[in-house]
């Protein structure tokens, strides 16, 4: 059956949806709300907000979680999303002293809102440049606003070493008490911090890092501490060797599904001619696969003496069944 321009317009505009609001109502979920409702009744001194889903904000809320817990201070941990942040009358709670921003500052306005509110102490831990168009001019900050914005280093490393050096303030005898993280988790929690600062910095230096963040994607789901109660203890299994082989091997996966297309190459003429000939190849239904498709042809193409780039055409069907 043939489907007309106007009918096919008419088909994707009638497409049902879920509304908007609905997806942002899982960041400022009832669940938090009620959580901070509950920390306010406690008086619950010390609250910390990190960048949902953000790796480094995992691991951050991960070191605020041993510091206040190691010190037995009151604290709440809640994920703070972009999509639908927590407005001010959410987090001016009754009894606030502190308020830690991992891995993010808020909207702008929002830390120097939340400090005249509730007179608590406002820290943020950001290492993007786009931060510095939304932090507060000196005129509007003040002692209780202390913000931790390094290029050079990504917020969960700065958070780690900002709690390691409270922790070791804390003048206990006791050496396992002063020191964030014991001896056998140190070295392998230290060493995903790298990895991790070496792709939120874009330095790519490490060997691997491409797979280590592949390794992690399926973590993403899991880094919210209201609906994912084990979070903890789950970010501190994390091994780098572990999530580096897993992200080969689906970088693997997906190279052998590109490469069965591969065998259909045929020759494409640049302006019918003028500008030469590279390669390309059809892959309809699998334009996820482009990348890797594209880098080979690319390097296939080069080989033969033709253009260095490449082109991957891939054609979208839409099927539809029509019930009347």
């Amino acid at each position: 059956m043939a489907v007309s321009i106007s009918s096919y317009r008419r088909l994707i505009s009638s497409l049902s949806l879920t509304p908007l609001p609905l997806l942002r109502r899982e960041f400022r979920s009832d669940a938090a709300l009620e959580a901070l409702s509950k920390a306010s009744e406690a008086k619950t001194p010390n609250v910390v907000l990190y960048n949902y889903p953000s790796f480094s904000g995992a691991f951050s809320a991960l070191f605020a979680h041993i510091y206040h817990s190691r010190l037995n201070l009151p604290c709440i941990i809640l994920p703070f999303s972009s999509v639908e942040p927590f407005r001010i009358e959410d987090v001016s709670i009754e009894g606030l002293e502190k308020c830690y921003f991992l891995d993010c500052i808020g909207p702008k306005g929002f830390a120097v809102e939340l400090s005249r509110r509730t007179s608590c102490t406002v820290f943020g831990f950001d290492h993007r440049k786009s931060v510095h168009a939304i932090i507060p001019s000196s005129k509007e900050c003040d002692a209780k606003l202390v913000f931790h914005v390094n290029l050079e280093k990504s917020s969960s490393t700065a958070v780690y070493e900002y709690f390691s050096a409270k922790l070791s303030k804390t003048g206990f005898d006791n050496k396992e008490t002063t020191t964030l993280l014991n001896h056998k988790d140190q070295d392998h929690v230290e060493m995903i911090l790298k990895y991790i600062e070496d792709g939120d910095l874009r330095k790519w230096n490490l060997p691997d890092t491409k797979a280590f963040n592949l390794g992690l994607h399926e973590w993403r789901s899991k880094l919210n501490c209201i609906s994912n109660s084990g979070l903890y203890e789950q970010l501190m299994e994390i091994h780098v060797d572990d999530l580096i082989t897993k992200g080969k091997t689906y970088l693997s996966c997906r190279q052998n599904a590109a490469n069965k297309f591969l065998d259909k190459v045929f020759r494409v003429r640049l302006g019918r001619g003028l500008y030469g000939e590279c390669l390309g190849v059809r892959a309809d239904g699998n334009s996820d696969l482009s990348d890797e498709m594209g880098k080979e042809l690319s390097r296939r193409s080069a080989a033969a003496g033709l253009r260095w780039f490449s082109l991957v055409v891939v054609i979208l069907r839409l099927l539809c069944d029509v019930l009347l």
